[in-house]
């Protein structure tokens, strides 16, 4: 069983950056599929980034160019850089893993990330 431990929320003006960290208890090399997402108050999941361990990452239309995910297989820990963040992307946000797909098996308590205008 892995373990996914999201650090890194708070409250930041628009316009400024967060790093978001998922730690897994598990190898990340492992972990063929990870992925953030994030839930907005009334609003549906949704997806935000992902990365493949084919080097293959994907990110939602309202956050390309300003977010990025990326892996430290070495710290099993993977990062969402956020940066000129939008009242917009206020949400609890979420890193899920999948070993052999896309569809997590793997789910992290998810951290909040509230931004102000």
């Amino acid at each position: 069983q892995v373990q996914l431990v999201e650090s890194g929320g708070g409250l930041v003006q628009a316009g400024g950056s967060l790093r978001l960290s998922c730690s897994s208890s598990g190898s990340i090399s492992s972990l063929n599929f990870m992925t953030w997402y994030r839930q907005a108050p009334g609003k549906q999941r949704e997806l935000v980034a992902s990365s493949g361990s084919g080097g293959i990452t994907n990110y939602a239309d309202s956050v390309k160019g300003r977010f990025t995910i990326s892996r430290d297989i070495s710290n099993n820990t993977v990062y969402l850089q956020m940066n000129s963040l939008k009242p917009a992307d206020t949400a609890v946000y979420y890193c899920a893993a999948g070993r052999l797909t896309w569809s997590p098996d793997y789910w992290g308590q998810g951290t909040q990330v509230t931004v102000s205008s």
